[in-house]
């Protein structure tokens, strides 16, 4: 199983976490969207979208995130000989986030003479791979087009308005359902968290934590015993010598092992 991907794309993120956390391996392939290699033929005739990740699996290609996700179940399930497929509300809180597009949110906060730079050689690379390969110059003719309409909604405020409120409604609702419970849909980690999850990440990335997700108190928590949860497991998985990927009930001594731990006041 190969995925085409880069650390920074956030549905890439999504894609990596799901593999780790249902204990999947796989081959991976670091694809540079900013230096153009999403655009190097090879890639671009296997899914002319150009967009990131792709999961490949033998002759089956995947190019939407969310069906890699549940694509990525059905693999553990089979592997596992059991196991269970994500529930109602896990798939419900995954199409909420997945629909927020962070693409306008993002560029909005990159300094304007980065964007240009590599909007403009963005556009160089497909008017390039045009004339190089003239059975694909219709697909780079619309990657192009798509290049100059970004460019066009990042001046349109409506565009970013309605991408920032709806973020911030989302982080709300978020907001009010950590309240309830230490993780998105219940007491454990699920597909859902980690749809959630890289969405963090990004406000961090960007330098925002302190107006989305530090004046939010159960998501601040909530980023805590994600980044503790994560180490304990990594940790006791060595000490213990456990596979993860078949052992359940691990997780959720994991678990309780978070929650004591903040209880603690770990920082």
């Amino acid at each position: 199983m190969q995925l085409y991907h880069h650390p920074f794309s956030m549905d890439s993120q999504k894609v990596r976490l799901a593999l780790e956390e249902r204990g999947i391996d796989y081959t991976s392939f670091h694809v540079n969207p900013i230096t153009g290699k999403n655009m190097d033929s090879l890639f671009f005739r296997m899914n002319t979208s150009a967009k990131l990740p792709v999961l490949q699996n033998g002759a089956h290609i995947i190019y939407d995130t969310v069906e890699i996700i549940q694509y990525i179940e059905q693999i553990a399930i089979v592997s596992s000989g059991g196991g269970e497929i994500s529930s109602g509300e896990v798939v419900e809180w995954i199409n909420k986030i997945q629909e927020w597009n962070p693409k306008y949110f993002t560029l909005s906060h990159v300094p304007d003479k980065y964007r240009h730079f590599v909007s403009k050689f963005t556009r160089r690379v497909a008017i390039a791979r045009m004339a190089e390969y003239p059975d694909l110059a219709s697909a780079y003719h619309c990657k192009l087009r798509e290049e100059y309409e970004t460019q066009d909604n990042l001046r349109n405020p409506e565009v970013l308005r309605r991408s920032g409120e709806y973020l911030v409604s989302l982080l709300d609702e978020v907001e009010t359902k950590l309240g309830e419970t230490p993780f998105l849909v219940g007491e454990e980690f699920t597909m859902a968290d980690v749809f959630l999850v890289p969405v963090l990440a990004r406000l961090e990335l960007l330098n925002l934590q302190d107006e989305y997700i530090h004046s939010r108190p159960n998501i601040a928590k909530y980023k805590t015993l994600f980044k503790t949860w994560k180490v304990l497991k990594q940790e006791l998985a060595k000490f213990f010598g456990l596979a993860l990927r078949s052992r359940v009930h691990f997780r959720k001594i994991v678990l309780l092992l978070v929650m004591l731990l903040l209880r603690e006041g770990v920082k």
